[in-house]
């Protein structure tokens, strides 16, 4: 049953998620061909990470919570896009959702919340890609108002096969 947004709390990410943030992108890492990173980390090798996406300015990092047990039911971050400076105004957005929080609309929440944050940033683009086959991230993505614009072909090998990305981009 989908929780009531009074539900769930989406705020920014903090240095005390770390933890369950980095158990919930492990899950991916083990689990699934959503990330191609193929070894788990500790939360010691994600602090870099985490901290690379401060409350404010373009890359962010937003956590959906459940407000009773405040257990984290996933994340959206911004961050950047390629490291060169004319892609400065881009962003590479993704979004991660506990796997038992899947079809539930903590991805719409996340991403509505993310959105909302890099308003008045001076973006220009988000971009995402998708490894394929993800119905439900085309889905939230095509919500969003990204459009398809390509897929590499077999660019990820992870579980002794080969992996397609979708490639969206939305106007910001």
């Amino acid at each position: 049953m989908p929780p009531e947004p009074e539900e769930v709390q989406v705020r920014p990410g903090v240095e005390d998620d770390l933890t369950a943030l980095t158990d919930l992108y492990n899950h991916y890492v083990r689990e699934t061909a959503i990330t191609f990173d193929t070894a788990p980390f500790t939360p010691q090798e994600r602090l870099p990470w985490l901290l690379s996406h401060p409350v404010d300015g373009p890359y962010r990092l937003m956590v959906a919570t459940d407000t009773g047990s405040r257990r984290i039911l996933g994340y959206a971050t911004s961050s950047p896009f390629r490291p060169k400076p004319a892609y400065a105004t881009s962003v590479e957005t993704t979004v991660y959702v506990a796997p038992d929080a899947g079809g539930r609309g903590i991805g719409t929440l996340l991403y509505k919340a993310l959105f909302e944050a890099l308003a008045g940033e001076g973006l220009h683009r988000a971009c995402a890609g998708v490894t394929q086959p993800n119905d439900a991230s085309t889905r939230l993505h095509e919500r969003f108002g990204f459009r398809y614009v390509g897929t590499y072909r077999e660019v990820g090998r992870k579980f002794d096969r080969w992996w397609d990305v979708a490639w969206y981009e939305k106007e910001l």
